[in-house]
């Protein structure tokens, strides 16, 4: 078992060789986690409809020497997905080696690109890129405080490569018009890491009663947003600084958007040719000729 991990990380990753029981447990846990797993053993397995001892097999399953030792874990990620920026720097700054802050954030994204790669699933990845692909869905695109920026990079490319592609705005008293103009069938992207946002959550209730299907870009705890959504990639953001790292989450979506110009490459040129007469026409950019 990698040194690390999350919970959900290792029940993501061993739930292949989980019994019956043990993955209805696994599924309570992974429901509103974490806090779903830090009641007392007795609460925890009645809820899941288990025993107390297919409880504790599951912790053992998955790499804890027992119940009591996946809760502690539970905590501690409880701890961070709370943290503010000046908490989280304090964390990491009592311990900071004495290397170069380039070295060690460089060591730490290397490490966080290893262990999210490790963990995505290829086929997943490619059945989302046809999804997004599918000019027959409409496509709304939303990210939090942090993420807007994540959301907006994505946007802009998908904007280029199909039709049909909508930015929700940042302010969240605007959403419901947003969510009026959703489809059933349609594909909500939504970007949202730890300090997670209420509004996020609320506006990804609202995209699936609508019959939405939700894709997730999170991080290794995931959003609450999970539990609504058909699809999502968890991202490890851990970083030797006061805010986390965004550079996993971005190789990801433009991984993403590669995929998904290969799918509709024939479109996507033919809109990058009328593009770039628009440009000419606007003298967008400096041409040196």
């Amino acid at each position: 078992m990698k040194e690390g991990l999350t919970v959900a990380e290792r029940i993501r990753g061993n739930f292949d060789s989980m019994t019956r029981v043990e993955r209805q447990l696994a599924n309570a846990v992974l429901d509103n986690y974490p806090v779903s797993g830090l009641g007392s053993i007795t609460t925890v397995a009645e809820s899941a409809g288990v025993s107390t001892s297919s409880a504790v097999r599951m912790a053992k399953k998955i790499g804890f020497g027992g119940f009591p030792e996946m809760q502690a874990a539970l905590r501690d990620e409880l701890e961070q997905t709370i943290s503010s920026p000046i908490a989280k720097h304090s964390r990491w700054a009592a311990g900071a080696p004495d290397a170069h802050i380039l070295n060690r954030f460089a060591e730490s994204v290397m490490e966080n690109m290893r262990q999210t790669l490790s963990q995505i699933d290829t086929e997943e990845f490619s059945r989302v890129a046809k999804l997004l692909a599918d000019e027959k869905r409409a496509v709304h695109v939303v990210g939090g405080r942090i993420t807007r920026a994540l959301a907006d990079y994505f946007f802009t490319h998908m904007q280029v490569i199909r039709s049909g592609v909508t930015l929700v705005a940042t302010n969240s008293n605007t959403w419901p018009h947003y969510v009026l103009n959703m489809n059933k069938g349609d594909t909500l992207v939504v970007f949202d890491i730890r300090r997670y946002e209420h509004d996020i959550l609320r506006l990804a209730k609202m995209a699936r009663a609508q019959g939405v299907d939700i894709v997730l870009f999170t991080d290794q705890w995931g959003s609450p947003v999970a539990k609504q959504a058909a699809h999502s990639f968890n991202a490890r953001i851990e970083a030797p600084s006061a805010w986390d790292s965004s550079v996993v989450i971005m190789f990801i979506i433009e991984a993403m958007i590669a995929a998904i110009e290969n799918e509709n490459w024939d479109e996507t040129k033919r809109r990058m040719k009328t593009l770039e007469n628009l440009f000419d026409e606007t003298k967008l950019f400096r041409k040196f000729i």
